[in-house]
């Protein structure tokens, strides 16, 4: 088939013609619920390492053991078929094991972020209706309180200590408190330990018939202003998402990679994409409970993971370590990013220092979480693009005022989503969900272009747009230039209130160190870049812009601080 027969016969989906050498248009997808992945793994790689924490390793038989002794507690708690179980934990063996243990007993997961708050957390337990969660020693105080005002019952408690090599096992004792690594958790009813709950548990545990259209896990959306949503995602969206990601690395054999576990597992983009790829592939993974760039370098010298999934300003801070010129990261064979846009020179730089290529994509809580990914093949991945829709994945770009009209290649849209691993819907949300999801299609609230060779760009959020003087302005476009000038780490825009044109643009940046940069000076440097409408009005230069747990700029969380300090600044 030639080059014009092959774009003709991709014309209704023109991105199949970029698919890199043996990705599938669609898949035979194996009906293996997750822990299926588990078992299999355990079966045929019993003595393959599946989890490093901090030097200590887990086998693939030990860590379906301990899943199965937890699902196996879970049952003598009375959790049943249906029941929701939370977890609390940062990427820890324990996190790992409880959460394919819940799985295990048929009871649905709930992942919760650690760094919450009382009033988040409380909402999203007693939004899931959680019977029992698991903790570290840390929180194990916070959650005894938190806990009369939910449905939990039984809280297990682990520690980051339960699981240490030698010496560190021995010395984590006498320096853990002083260290704020571990703490003493007060005596309270239905608390139990984790080391000792699973040693104390056998690995026999009841017969629960599971499948693809059983819940699996309720997985919260961020909730910065408003109620956070709990998505209801499947096993057969989870599942089949895992599936969906491995066939675009169609050379990256069982057994034989290491994977860098540092995007936390709390969030679905690391559930999927690193904890539940691993497991499904039976790679080694290497657990960062706490992924700041003196860990993840640390990590990436001791263990040389050779699959690297991670987020923008995870790569930003490695590159711009004073060690980086004298890393050898040869070792890397692929590399994926999510959750922000990420730099093109950044791309350059860690792309010639490793030699693979960085695939970035593109997804949401509501679809598991992966929709698009750039191809994984040199030459073929689009700087700015999230890529082109994964297998079985149907894509459009919709009119954004009646959301049904297909708009032409090259005019932004709203982009919506239909494939497997999209949610039922979120919970006890009925129309939520119905705005949602329409006629089929997920509608993302993101405004995209798809360009004529199907490779997808993010323009912006429809609630992040900005009306200036009756223009419509996207945020991200004045950001991706302010990230071109050589002094800016960081860049956000937000709306803020005009007297007259309804709203102006105002710009948070961080500079890098050393750099100095005035008001005047950025808005002269965008001057040549932006129509004036879109020219920012005010700056403000921070040390730093507030992030999602999985390292995205919170724009809601700027704009909400602006308005608040407008609000009182007129008050006063």
């Amino acid at each position: 088939m030639n080059a014009i027969e092959e774009k003709n016969c991709c014309a209704g989906k023109p991105w199949l013609g970029s698919y890199a050498a043996g990705v599938p248009e669609k898949l035979d997808y194996e009906k293996i619920c997750l822990p299926g992945f588990l078992e299999r793994a355990a079966r045929q790689y019993p003595d393959s390492t599946a989890l490093v924490f901090m030097g200590y390793t887990v086998s693939y038989k030990k860590l379906n053991e301990m899943a199965d002794s937890f699902a196996s507690a879970l049952a003598g708690f009375g959790i049943k078929k249906g029941d929701s179980v939370a977890i609390i934990l940062p990427n820890t063996i324990q996190c790992v094991a409880a959460y394919y243990g819940i799985l295990k007993a048929g009871a649905i997961a709930v992942m919760n972020n650690p760094l919450y708050s009382d009033k988040e957390l409380e909402h999203q337990l007693s939004d899931s209706e959680s019977r029992a969660l698991v903790t570290l020693d840390l929180l194990a105080d916070r959650m005894i309180d938190l806990r009369a005002k939910t449905s939990v019952k039984q809280i297990v408690v682990a520690s980051i200590g339960d699981y240490l090599p030698f010496p560190k096992s021995l010395l984590f004792p006498l320096v853990a408190k002083k260290k704020k690594l571990a703490a003493d958790v007060k005596s309270a009813p239905m608390v139990y330990f984790w080391k000792e709950l699973i040693k104390n548990s056998g690995p026999d545990i009841p017969a629960v018939n599971i499948s693809f259209h059983d819940t699996a896990q309720y997985q919260y959306t961020g909730g910065t202003t408003g109620v956070s949503k709990g998505v209801v995602l499947t096993h057969g969206n989870l599942s089949r998402n895992v599936q969906q990601i491995a066939s675009w690395f169609p050379d990256m054999k069982n057994a034989e990679e290491t994977m860098l576990g540092a995007l936390p597992y709390f969030h679905v983009f690391g559930l999927t994409v690193s904890m539940n790829l691993a497991v499904f592939k039976s790679w080694k993974n290497v657990l960062v409970p706490k992924p700041q760039t003196e860990q993840l370098i640390e990590v990436l010298k001791k263990d040389r993971p050779s699959f690297v999934p991670m987020v923008p300003t995870m790569y930003i801070g490695i590159i711009n370590h004073p060690g980086f010129g004298k890393m050898d990261l040869s070792f890397i064979n692929g590399c994926f990013s999510g959750s922000a846009p990420l730099p093109v020179e950044v791309i350059k730089t860690f792309e010639s220092k490793s030699g693979t290529v960085i695939c970035e994509g593109f997804g949401m809580t509501e679809s598991s979480p992966v929709t698009h990914v750039n191809p994984f093949e040199k030459g073929k991945p689009r700087p700015g693009s999230i890529g082109i829709p994964v297998p079985d994945t149907e894509c459009r770009i919709v009119d954004i005022e009646d959301r049904s009209t297909d708009v032409p290649a090259g005019k932004p849209g709203e982009l919506i989503i239909r494939g497997p691993q999209v949610m039922e819907g979120y919970k006890d949300m009925p129309d939520e969900t119905s705005d949602a999801i329409r006629g089929g299609w997920l509608h993302t609230g993101d405004v995209a272009t798809m360009d004529d060779d199907g490779y997808f760009y993010i323009v912006d959020r429809l609630k992040d747009m900005i009306i200036s003087g009756g223009y419509n302005v996207y945020p991200r476009e004045i950001d991706e230039v302010v990230y071109t000038h050589p002094g800016v780490l960081e860049a956000c825009a937000i709306g803020i209130p005009h007297p007259t044109r309804g709203e102006a643009i105002k710009l948070f940046a961080v500079l890098r160190d050393g750099v100095t940069c005035t008001e005047d000076e950025m808005i002269d440097f965008c001057r040549d870049k932006l129509a004036t409408y879109k020219l920012p009005s005010e700056i403000e230069f921070r040390k730093e812009l507030p992030k999602s747990a999985v390292g995205k700029i919170l724009r809601k969380e700027l704009r909400a601080e602006e308005m608040e300090k407008r609000k009182q600044s007129k008050a006063s």
